[in-house]
């Protein structure tokens, strides 16, 4: 049988990259009929993705990397929403994309080695959609978040036409289909709040979520089933749910300090089972000398031992010199700082690990669940306000610290972040429920399990329907 190829196209951000390219992994793991080829974008203002990208799929020979030529870059004054700056700048990308797709259609129609049977889109990249059509090839949405972010882009078009507005503080509770609360606008996505920047281009791309041949999504039966239960209407396409897709190996940080990472997992060696505190932001994370001031205050009275990679703004002085004063004499033996970086994989595995204090973003909620280590509820940006109510109020896998924190927002007070760093490392109900969860897992990517079944049948649908 003719080998299928596939054709992904992912967004160049290091948290979409991650799943993105470890799920083209798991495919050709799991059937040897396929064949990946990643078109990569060029974004100047994301420099270390192109390495990345490459230290990924450097090893996998039935992957292939096109770089793709950098575009114009869109009026700089649209940059006051990010999210319709990426649109705009992904629709630059179109005629590129076109070129190479039909040149590999081409290629493989006069080689008759292999067929192109479809694209894989990152949920950013939907107008390549129209590239697919063109080309007669189905498209695929992958989506690097999870079901309930799913259900909430789902609803967003309707409500559009309905309301024609964005967002605001004072709506009240919104009923989404496959969240089981309603839900505050408080925890809604940022750039729903306004119409000019992120609300308008967040509704262009979801409608656009409908015109795909099928959903596929980074999470797991037994952890969203309510969410997965009520994409089955009659109008939506196909979701499979293939998660948890991990990095389990720890990804290559440009940050990377060997020196450092060794430090941060000799000292980790050296202390008792499940007694330490990990906080950890993300790339995005970055805190101020106030909060930095009053986190520092929270741990040392928590009295609870902990890793903190601390990342400040670049326009601040080095990390060490805003904490208070006698701070790190004071907390000698019992915590660990970081400057910036430290590998979050390979710390949520350590033994050491009790808590987790995070921004909530997709894939550290998938690897902290995996490690069986509970969160605290820190979000920052995106969608991690979404993530993090339904963690607590939904799942009941994380202890709430804030859920409605927004980058640059109120001070969260030394006295929050010591009860919330307690509450998780003293509480055994959700450690418990978090370990189970773990558990779940990691059963549903075995064989048998929901989601090994589920890429199946991706793959069967995928080569049946050229």
């Amino acid at each position: 049988m003719k080998q299928a190829e596939l054709i992904f196209i992912p967004m160049p951000f290091i948290g979409h990259l991650v799943s993105t390219i470890e799920f083209a992994k798991s495919l050709i793991d799991r059937d040897d009929r396929l064949l990946i080829t990643i078109l990569s974008m060029k974004f100047p203002f994301i420099p270390t993705a192109d390495a990345y990208t490459r230290s990924l799929t450097a090893s996998q020979p039935r992957i292939q990397l096109i770089d793709l030529p950098q575009v114009d870059p869109p009026p700089s004054d649209l940059w006051s929403s990010p999210e319709n700056y990426l649109c705009v700048y992904i629709e630059n990308y179109v005629p590129t994309v076109k070129n190479t797709v039909t040149d590999i259609v081409s290629s493989n129609s006069n080689s008759g080695s292999s067929r192109v049977v479809g694209l894989v889109l990152d949920f950013f990249c939907v107008s390549m959609i129209d590239v697919g059509r063109e080309l007669s090839l189905p498209s695929y949405l992958f989506l690097t978040s999870g079901a309930g972010f799913l259900g909430l882009m789902l609803c967003l078009p309707s409500r559009h036409d309905q309301i024609d507005s964005e967002f605001s503080e004072l709506d009240p509770d919104l009923l989404i289909p496959g969240i089981v609360n309603p839900v505050p606008s408080g925890v809604l996505p940022t750039p729903l709040f306004n119409k000019d920047c992120g609300y308008t281009a967040s509704v262009k791309l979801a409608r656009r979520f409908r015109d795909t041949k099928g959903i596929i999504v980074n999470t797991f039966r037994d952890l969203e089933p309510y969410a997965l239960d009520s994409f089955s209407d009659g109008k939506t396409p196909t979701v499979y749910a293939v998660g948890p897709v991990l990095d389990l190996k720890g990804q290559p940080n440009p940050d990377l300090d060997e020196a450092q990472r060794d430090n941060i997992m000799k000292w980790l060696d050296d202390q008792p089972p499940s007694s330490v505190v990990f906080l950890c932001f993300g790339s995005m994370g970055s805190f101020g000398a106030d909060q930095v001031n009053e986190i520092a205050l929270g741990l040392e009275g928590s009295g609870h031992r902990f890793l903190w990679a601390l990342r400040t703004p670049t326009s601040m002085p080095f990390a060490d010199d805003v904490l208070p004063e006698g701070f790190l004499d004071r907390i000698k033996g019992k915590g660990m700082i970081c400057n910036g970086w430290a590998p979050q994989v390979e710390v949520l595995a350590h033994k050491a690990i009790g808590g987790f204090v995070s921004h909530c973003g997709w894939n550290s909620i998938l690897e902290s669940l995996w490690h069986g280590v509970p969160i605290v509820t820190w979000p920052i940006y995106g969608e991690q306000q979404l993530n993090a109510f339904r963690m607590v109020r939904e799942l009941g896998l994380a202890v709430e610290m804030r859920l409605d924190y927004r980058n640059g927002g109120d001070l969260v007070l030394a006295d929050e972040i010591e009860r919330a760093v307690r509450g998780v490392m003293d509480g055994n109900e959700v450690r418990k429920k978090v370990k189970e969860m773990g558990e779940m897992a990691r059963k549903a990517v075995m064989d048998g399990g929901s989601s090994f079944i589920s890429i199946g049948q991706l793959i069967e649908d995928m080569i049946g329907s050229s």
